[in-house]
This record gives structure tokens, sequence and C-alpha cells, in this order.
């Protein structure tokens, strides 16, 4: 080996040093490892790079090391956010290897491909196809050097291809593997100065894209391809050009905000038009220019392709193995139609899709293999257009009773808004007829317009199948109750998946795949479904309850024991709504904050109903599974369970979200005597322990549940678990007290006697530039202890989740 027995980071030195001196081999883009570029001297010159490369010290296989770097750029959407280089390559201590980015670049643009991987683990699905996706290329384009055997040839290659265009650098070429980076700069820097409005054009199927690809295939601000939506006639630019009555073209016209100032300065740096090899791929590739609201709205976030043969393999599982022969499959928002990919009988399948060019793709696609006829696929407006437009065979078979229990509507529908006054709105999305005509059998989430879609299915194609993908709203939230009246079907057959597998969604919740019958009216109630991770290995078999039967949510059981105005306050609980995706927003506070949640006040009398609250919500950990998962109104027993009580006070007062600070206040949340802790000043405050030891006086008007109130009056019993629980926080605040005099030069300032266990985390973890507190420490016995607190936890939450469940806070 060349470079034998180094580490990565001077292999990539010596390389540079040796092969690349020339150039410029100190820029970090993104998570690439190795990158080469020439020296610029005008940063405002947008001049590509030359070379991403992976790098691994010792012998690796060239082929895999690119196929990590393609998942390392695909995941971070590097070539989004940079020009792409000249060409991907890898090296290892004995050879370095180089491709064409432009042989390759394809791969970056698959519409269903889960690039949320981990790069580095080559064991995984999704590297394995991008190997084998690859190979071929590499095998056919990729062109390797051997260190010190092959000096020669690598000097002479470097010094050749490594150069800037044969135009030179004042102007990048484009082509298509940048046009779409450079598109994302003209957005910001063109496209506000053009006289347009966007969401008029928008209606019309004109999008920004349109613009810029008139641009781009334009020679002399000159649009040269006659047959595109938007032309470029010097300062102005020509759309929706009709024949008029005497057989001459009339057009609309739009120009500049600015005299085309900004428009100029933009296309001077780069070299129009690319060369005209590229421009049927460009234009081609208009979907790539589609804005992220339309798509949100046409529903083109494409369904991953390990959910399309999972859904596909739950119909069969369902319907018989015979399903593609004895069903009908119409997708009525189709997209693209990768949700049709696999199915085998194009004689049966329907696909339609709002948008006119994502027919053209179908049907494009056609041409090129895809198992689909072209007049079964077709332009429909679902939410708006009348069943006549349909295909006269597909108008027949909803037409028709018995032919109508044979139909599989197979969707994964789009989950924007249509109410741009509602408050998760995403996009300002027209309301549609569908939205009128069923307002009132939708309610709260008639805005949705995946449950718009649902609506009309099940009123207008009665009896039929629904295979659908979507989130769990419908299922059990809150403001669906009046949509599960209506909507009476069997679930047949339900998975779950996390939803950051899909393309452009973020977010700790989960996506199902549901299997409706229209055919049996039964009311949603509870619902078991299978739980998938992210690589389609199955979990688990869990149960979604609607909640419609049930006395009430956690915070109707709260709002009972609400502070009597003449009790003394000690602190705010801040709760939210009623389900684990907002459990971090729960918090016990000095005051009131601003934000929209539940406030409410804590005193001696219903203390223990806020530490039952806060437990119940914070011993479980938010999963993308539990995300929907509601918290109740308990029964009774919880009454008479005293020691369940003070398990959950003890939970409430050490756990990490008691933010009570001596800097806003008293702090009556100290549960320990100044002689317990060694603390060298008295306490402002001795609630705690007096409440603790049953000191303090009953306000008996105040006794709304019986037995509890007269419990106060005396000490109360811990746990076992919970005295441990105790005997760690008593270690911590012992030591925090030893440092009384100690100076926190973080904070510059002594140690506070009052400190609260928050005040303490503060004054041993210090706080960043941003004035978050730091979740490390650099005190390593404060470290230990708080780590032995939040272990004793940990066996004090185990213990509690049981009643938890037992008392009906949460059903199992």
């Amino acid at each position: 080996m060349h470079y034998a027995n180094i580490r990565e980071e001077e292999l990539k030195n010596k390389v540079a040093q040796d092969y690349f001196w020339l150039l410029d081999c100190t820029q970090i883009i993104g998570n690439v490892d190795f990158c080469v570029s020439l020296h610029n001297s005008k940063p405002e010159l947008d001049i590509p790079p030359l070379l991403w490369a992976e790098a691994k010290k010792g012998m690796a296989d060239i082929q895999k090391s690119i196929s990590q770097l393609i998942l390392t750029i695909g995941k971070a959407r590097t070539f989004d956010k940079s020009l792409p280089p000249a060409f991907l390559g890898a090296f290892d201590a004995e050879k370095i290897a180089f491709v064409p980015y432009s042989e390759i670049s394809d791969v970056f643009y698959q519409n269903d491909f889960n690039w949320k991987v981990t790069p580095s683990n080559h064991d995984t699905r999704e590297f394995k196809l991008i190997h084998t996706k690859v190979q071929h290329t590499l095998d056919e384009q990729a062109l390797i050097f051997y260190f010190g055997k092959d000096d020669k040839e690598l000097h002479y290659f470097i010094k050749h291809n490594f150069i800037a265009g044969k135009y030179g650098i004042n102007k990048t070429r484009i082509d298509k593997n940048n046009f779409m980076v450079i598109y994302n700069k003209w957005l910001t820097a063109v496209k506000p100065t053009i006289q347009a409005d966007w969401e008029l054009a928008k209606k019309a199927g004109i999008i920004d894209g349109d613009f810029y690809l008139a641009d781009l295939l334009s020679e002399e601000n000159t649009t040269l391809k006659d047959k595109l939506f938007v032309l470029l006639k010097t300062d102005t630019y020509h759309l929706d050009r009709k024949l008029n009555e005497s057989g001459m073209f009339v057009t609309t016209s739009t120009g500049f905000t600015d005299k085309q100032k900004a428009h100029n300065q933009f296309w001077n740096i780069y070299e129009r038009p690319p060369k005209e090899e590229y421009w049927d791929y460009i234009i081609g590739r208009r979907d790539l220019l589609v804005p992220q609201d339309v798509r949100e709205r046409k529903g083109s976030f494409f369904t991953p392709q390990i959910w399309v043969e999972l859904s596909q393999k739950y119909l069969a599982d369902t319907l018989g193995e015979d399903w593609q022969d004895e069903y009908y499959i119409w997708d009525c928002a189709a997209g693209t139609g990768n949700l049709l990919a696999g199915l085998t009988n194009k004689n049966n399948i329907f696909a339609s899709t709002l948008d006119k060019q994502d027919v053209d793709v179908m049907h494009d696609r056609i041409r090129n293999g895809a198992n689909l006829w072209e007049n079964q696929v077709f332009q429909f407006d679902f939410l708006n257009d009348s069943f006549d437009k349909l295909p006269k065979n597909l108008k027949n078979i909803i037409d028709d009773p018995e032919k109508r229990k044979k139909l599989v509507i197979y969707i994964n529908p789009p989950y924007a808004e249509s109410n741009g006054k509602t408050s998760i709105t995403r996009s300002n999305v027209q309301v549609s007829k569908i939205h009128t005509k069923y307002s009132p059998k939708l309610e709260k989430v008639s805005a949705e317009l995946f449950a718009q879609f649902l609506v009309r299915i099940y009123f207008e194609i009665p009896d039929c199948i629904i295979g659908q993908f979507s989130t769990l709203k419908l299922l059990n939230g809150t403001n669906s109750k009046v949509f599960r009246n209506n909507f009476l079907a069997k679930l047949k057959k339900c998975f779950i998946v996390p939803a950051d597998t899909f393309d452009n969604v973020n977010g700790s919740f989960p996506i199902g795949f549901f299997i409706w019958d229209t055919k049996i009216k039964e009311k949603i109630e509870e619902n078991k479904v299978d739980v998938y991770n992210s690589n389609a290995i199955f979990l688990e078999k869990k149960s979604f309850y609607s909640y419609d039967n049930e006395k009430g949510k956690i915070n109707d059981w709260l709002n009972l024991f609400k502070k009597d105005k003449n009790d003394t306050q000690i602190g705010f609980l801040m709760a939210d709504a009623p389900d684990f995706q907002n459990n971090n927003l729960i918090a016990i506070l000095n005051e009131k904050g601003n934000r929209h949640g539940i406030f409410f006040a804590i005193n001696q009398q219903n203390l223990i109903i806020a530490s039952i609250y806060i437990t119940a919500r914070k011993i479980f950990e938010h999963t993308w599974i539990n995300h929907n998962d509601q918290f109740l109104f308990p029964n009774d027993n919880w009454k008479t369970d005293f020691e369940f009580q003070n398990d959950c006070l003890s939970f409430a007062l050490f756990q990490d979200k008691n933010r009570i600070t001596a800097k806003d206040g008293t702090n009556h949340f100290i549960p320990f005597t100044e002689q317990e802790i060694n603390a060298q000043e008295r306490f402002e405050s001795s609630f705690m322990t007096d409440f603790i030891k049953g000191k303090l006086k009953q306000n008996t008007t105040s006794d709304v549940f019986g037995n509890v109130t007269k419990a106060r009056t005396t000490p109360l019993e811990f746990s076992a678990e919970a005295k441990i629980v105790f005997d760690a926080g008593r270690e911590l605040w012992k030591y925090y007290h030893k440092s009384i005099n100690h100076i926190n030069t973080s904070l510059n300032k002594k140690p506070n006697a009052n400190a609260s266990l928050y005040d303490i985390r503060e004054y041993f973890q210090g706080r960043g530039e941003k004035g978050r507190m730091n979740t490390k420490s650099e005190d390593e016995i404060y470290t230990k202890l708080v780590a032995d607190l939040r272990e004793t936890l940990k066996v004090l939450a185990k213990k509690i989740e049981v009643k938890v469940y037992e008392y009906g806070f949460l059903k199992g």
C-alpha cells in the first residue's frame, strides 16, 4: 500500500498535498469527506467544485465507498445547497477512483427512496439498492488509478480535467446536474422582481418554474424553445397563448418590477442556454420545479417503495391472492403513479391526478414500459369535478352497485388543509366543492384534504373498498368525532410506520395504511394495528381508541380541583392538550407563562392533584407510536391509594420539568429541612417539608376529594422506591450546599441557599451562548449524583406506570 498505517485524516492531507496541490482542498461541503475546487479569488462567482470524494483508511471496496458517498449526499441533499461537482470519487491507502457526476446524478431524484438511513451501514436495504443501481455505471465509467504505480497517468488526468470550462470561469455552465441548484438561487434573486400574481398563476397551471425554464432556455433573453408554457422575449414574458377567431395568436404578457436589473445581474454569471442535448431532460423534469405548497395540495410526496410493497401485501392478505384480477383499482390522487408500481393487471387499473403535467409524466412512463393503459390515466380533480368527466368504463363501474363492491380506491391523498384560517394549515388551498358539500359531516376536520377524499368516496362510491395512507387523526383525533359518527366502515387491516420515512415529512408520529370495507357499517372505536419500524420489521400490535365514549380527558379532571381564591398559591402547573405529542410542554413553574397552555394554580389543597397530573404525563417517553394516545378522566380508585399519591408527589418534586426557581420568587418546593442537607442559612419557606410532615392546617371547605384531604393532616408515608428517590435527592442538595461559598465563574454569583432542583442544575451545568442550559457539567461528582437521582426516578416511574393504566389515565 502506498499510504500504509495512517489515519483517515492524515490520508486526506497527503492525497491533497501529493496530487491536488494546485487546487483548493480546504472546503467543507456538507458531510462529504474530501472536496476539491478551483481557487476562487472572486467569491461573487458561483464556481462549481471539481470533486467530492469518500476517503477510507487501509484498503476498501471502491464501489461501496462511492455508494456510501451517494447516500451521504442524498441524505443531506447536498446537491440542493451547493453546485454539484464534475466528478464523484473515492480513495483509500492504495488507489483513487473517479466517475462523472452526470453519469449517476439521476439516482438522487428517485421519487420513493428512503434517504434517511446511516450511509456508513453497508447492510441496509437502501445501501444495497444504491450499490446495485450504480454498479453497472461504475463498472463502465469509473477511472481507477493506483497511487505510485499510476502516478504519471493520474497527474495527467487531474491536469487536463480539473480545470475551468472552455469558456473560462466568468460564467457557470448549466447542465442536468446543476439546473436545480441554480433554480433555487433564481427563486430568491429573480422571482420577486417578476410582475405576477403567483396564486392566480398556479390556479391556471403555471408555476414559477415555467418562468425559470423560459429564462434558462434562452439566448440573449429570447427563449429558443417555443413549446413551453412561458416564453421570454427580451424584457417580457409571454404566456397563455391562444388562437383567436382570425387565427392569430393572442397572449398575456408580463414584465419586471425593477426594469429587469436583478434578472440581468443574475444571468450574467451563468452560461445560457445549456447544451441542446440537455434540453429535453430539463423540460422533462419540470416536476422538480413544483413549489412545496403545490406538492402538498396535489399529494406529490411520493410513497416510499417499501410501504407501497407492504400495502399491496396487506391488500392481497385482505382481498385474496387474486385480488388484482378480481377487483378494479383506482388511484384518484395518483401524482406520477408510484403507488401503482408493482401492480400487474393493467386492464383493471385507473389513475387520475389534478395536474395535466403529472398525467404527461405517467404517459411518458407508459411509453417507457410502465404497466398502465394511457386511456385509463387521466386528469381529474377529485374534490371538484363531476363523475360525469370520468372515462366511460370507470363511470360504469361506479354506477353499477355490484361492480362497485369490487372497486378498490387505493390512494395516498394530500395532507394539506383547505382553509388558511385553521391553526395548523401548511398551505392555503382553495376550498373545494366537496369541502362545501360535506362540511356538516366533517365539522372540525373539514379542512383536511384527505378527510375530504374519504368522505366523497364513502358517500358517492358506496360499498367500495378503500386502501388509504394517512395520519391517524381520523382514527382517534379529538376533532374527528363528527367524522367518525358519519364514516361507518369496517377497518379490515391497518399498519403504521414512522412518518419521517416519507418524502419531505418531518416529525415523530405515525402514518398508517388503512383498508376499509364500506359495505360493513361499523363505528370506529377500538382497532388493533400492526406496527413496523423504518426497515419494515414488525414490532408489535397496538390498540388505538376513538375515546368518543369516555367520561372526559385528564384536563377535565384537573379542572375540578381549581384553587380556591382564598388559598395561598405556591406555583403553577402548566398543562396542555391531553396527548403524548404535547407532553414536553408540561411543567411546574413559579408564575403563569405567556403561551396558550392551561395554567393551574397550585396550593396545599391540590398539590397532590398537580403531582398526579404531571407524573401521569411525564413517566412515559413520547415516541412516534404513542404520539396520538390520549390521557383520560380517571376512575375513582386513585382517591384511596395514598401510596400512589405519595409516589406521584415524589416523582413530581424531583423530575426535570419541575422548573421552580428561587430567582422568580419564594421557593416552596424544597423537600428537605436545613438540617438534612447542612444548609448554612434558613430557608424562606418550609411549605414542602411541613406538607410532608402533615403540619399544615386544612381548609375543609376545599375538601373535594374526601379522604384525600384528611390524609394530608398526617405525615406522608412513602414507598421504598420513593424513599430511595428522596435519598438520592438529599445527596445532591448536600453537595450543592457544600459549595455555598464557591463562586461559579460561568454564572458569576454565589449559590442561593433557597435553590430549587432547577437552580442546582443550572449552577453546575451553566448556560450556553444562546441562554439555554447546558446538558452536561464538568463537575464529575454532580454528574454522578444527578445520574443516580434520574436512575431512581426511572425505577419509581416503572412502579407508577401500572397504576396509571389501572386508574384509567391511559387505556392499555
